[in-house]
């Protein structure tokens, strides 16, 4: 038996532990997402006006089948039920568009249209998610949109269901939670293409699908790769308890800050007894550290938050849905699934920190953490997307940080520096690498992964060790339950066969861009800084836009910004004073447009010497949205 053989049979270990020991016979999730299905789209293809196809629901068909070896059997279950498609009845005036995205979109019938809850990434995505809907319950219009939150897949494909036009005419209010527009701008700009590069990995979109490859991402099937688009909101939720009547539909809110999004909120349907719960209370343990990264999200908050929930609405409550996966009816099914969704986050929270103080590590408490048997034996609480292990080191990095109080590890070597001293200590790039077969032979797979990335950073060309650690990743995909790890993994082991696929969604669109404060936006252009270029330059600029004056330095390699005021002083004079609107501003710093045409047609004027600008703009880096993850 080769060492393939052995890793492959240790990976179907695993997966025949798990068939015996969870709960298969419990079909109760089937037949909640089956429950009120309408139609679907048939085919289920959405192309964007290039004819290029964005979402294909049916590449999942493959999920119909039985579980392979290749596939944790209880991810599997959850794919197969993430990717029931259609369009499905809530109850009575409330409908769902599952399955055509990673999310879902909402549909809530009111007295004259319909009002559209998160339209999920992609304007294509949601443009056909309404025409479903529209050809099963009539041509409504949409008369209402309500963000939940502040990720790009419960708003980006507004535009596929309602226009700018429509929204500024009064038509259509866009309703969301306070700060909605502060953290989505922020987080598709800031790190957007850091973030965008790792969410390849993470929701394997460029994966082939199959039992070799994509299954899904535990949350939904995968992201859309259509259009991005954003509206600005209209209407501001800032309490609980604040309650809109949009088209005749009376909507109560909480507000839940800080919880799976810094700008979030549940609402509750009191005239329908049906309660959303946005990405709070999902089929899934979800993340407190997304692997695409984001801020450590707050376990304790959410936990207290799901209790309110509980008391709040529960008890009145005949429905319970949310922005991903399918509903919960009964009023004590859902007590039930809010009570042990608090209690699996407030666990996590409280015995990490039980342990920390304790003197345990991030990594320590990972590998020893077990969760109580009540709560285990959920399938909503099983980490198909968030896991126990990095959400437990989560909650580390948020209280304690990267630092785990070891003196030996405050000032470790970088990976390449550090890889090539390890790979010497061990007697050489071939010594390693006969270990590292051994240890895959053996279905040490964790140790193969680790010892092998020291051979790839210390010598990237050598082909070997590459091939040996794609099928080490690929192996380590194959037995993962949680679904974001298992692309991980087989991105890692696809880029290492076949080179760098890029980033195949984009998320700092230009409408998303264009909602950025003044503020904000000069924030973006400071983080494009190469500081140590800059470092003598001293250029002052006064921009005049709409009125007001913000007055930009770039001195010591940092571009500081600020309001000219009454309470400013008398500040030294600018090199030049730029008077333009807040969408040409946009333009010149984001988009790369023609100041000195914009100068010419009038839509720009300039005081002073305009090179200034032009000696900022050369400061500027442009982000890498194919860097190298698994090599060097």
């Amino acid at each position: 038996m080769t060492g393939r053989d052995e890793s492959v049979t240790s990976t179907r270990s695993m997966s025949e532990t798990a068939t015996q020991e969870l709960p298969f016979s419990d079909v109760q999730d089937f037949e909640d997402a089956q429950r009120g299905f309408v139609g679907a789209l048939d085919p289920a293809v959405v192309t964007n006006d290039s004819g290029d196809v964005v979402w294909d629901s049916g590449s999942f068909g493959f999920l119909d089948g039985e579980c392979p070896a290749t596939v944790h059997p209880s991810l599997w279950r959850q794919s197969k039920l993430c990717t029931m498609q259609g369009l499905f009845e809530v109850c009575d005036g409330i409908y769902q568009v599952r399955g055509l995205d990673l999310s879902n979109m909402t549909l809530v019938e009111g007295d004259t249209g319909v009002i559209v809850v998160d339209p999920l990434i992609s304007a294509e995505t949601a443009a056909a998610g309404l025409a479903l809907y529209r050809a099963h319950r009539g041509d409504r219009p949409v008369t209402g949109v309500i963000y939940s939150h502040c990720h790009i897949d419960h708003f980006g494909g507004v535009k596929g269901v309602t226009t700018q036009e429509d929204v500024d005419a009064g038509r259509c209010p866009v309703v969301a939670p306070a700060g909605f527009v502060e953290h989505a701008v922020a987080e598709n700009v800031y790190a957007g293409t850091a973030m965008g590069r790792r969410a390849a990995y993470m929701y394997g979109a460029a994966l082939p699908r199959g039992p070799l490859g994509a299954v899904g991402a535990g949350l939904g099937p995968t992201t859309s790769t259509g259009t991005p688009t954003l509206i600005a909101p209209t209407v501001d939720v800032d309490h609980t308890g604040q309650t809109e009547t949009i088209d005749g539909v009376r909507v109560e809110f909480q507000m839940t800050p800080g919880t799976e999004a810094p700008s979030e909120m549940n609402f509750y349907f009191p005239d329908r007894r049906a309660l959303c719960m946005a990405e709070n209370a999902t089929h899934t343990l979800h993340n407190l550290l997304t692997l695409r990264g984001a801020p450590v999200r707050d376990p304790h908050v959410w936990s207290t938050y799901l209790t309110e929930s509980i008391g709040r609405y529960a008890g009145r409550s005949d429905v319970l849905f949310a922005s991903h996966h399918w509903p919960t009816w009964g009023t004590e099914r859902l007590t039930e699934f809010l009570s042990v969704q608090r209690d699996l986050y407030g666990y996590l929270h409280d015995q990490t920190l039980r342990r920390i103080n304790q003197g345990a590590t991030g990594i320590e408490i990972a590998e020893e953490i077990t969760l109580p048997p009540a709560i285990a034996n959920a399938w909503h609480t099983h980490g198909y997307y968030g896991s126990v292990s990095h959400n437990v080191k989560a909650i580390y990095q948020r209280y304690m940080g990267w630092f785990d109080g070891n003196p030996a590890r405050l000032w470790e070597h970088p990976p390449v520096e550090s890889a090539r001293r390890h790979v010497e200590f061990m007697g050489g790039a071939d010594e390693v690498l006969a270990k590292a077969r051994t240890s895959f032979a053996d279905g040490d797979l964790r140790w193969t992964a680790q010892v092998l990335n020291y051979v790839i950073f210390a010598d990237p060309g050598n082909a070997e060790a590459k091939a040996l650690q794609a099928d080490t990743l690929e192996q380590l995909g194959f037995g993962c339950e949680n679904g974001t790890w298992r692309n991980f993994f087989l991105m890692g082991a696809y880029e290492l066969r076949h080179g760098p696929i890029g980033t195949p969604t984009v998320t700092a669109s230009p409408d998303i861009a264009g909602a950025l404060s003044v503020e904000q936006l000069f924030d973006a252009v400071a983080l494009r800084v190469d500081g140590p270029r800059a470092w003598d330059a001293d250029i002052t600029i006064d921009w005049r836009v709409d009125d007001l004056v913000h007055r930009t330095r770039l001195r010591n390699g940092l571009l500081v910004h600020f309001d000219l005021d009454d309470t400013t002083g008398q500040p030294s004079p600018p090199d030049a004073v730029f008077t333009l609107s807040s969408p040409d501003l946009h333009r010149i710093l984001l988009g790369g447009a023609d100041m000195a045409a914009l100068i010419t047609d009038g839509s720009v004027t300039v005081a002073g010497d305009a090179a200034g600008l032009g000696e900022l703009v050369s400061y500027l880096d442009g982000p890498d949205p194919d860097f190298a993850i698994v090599t060097p």
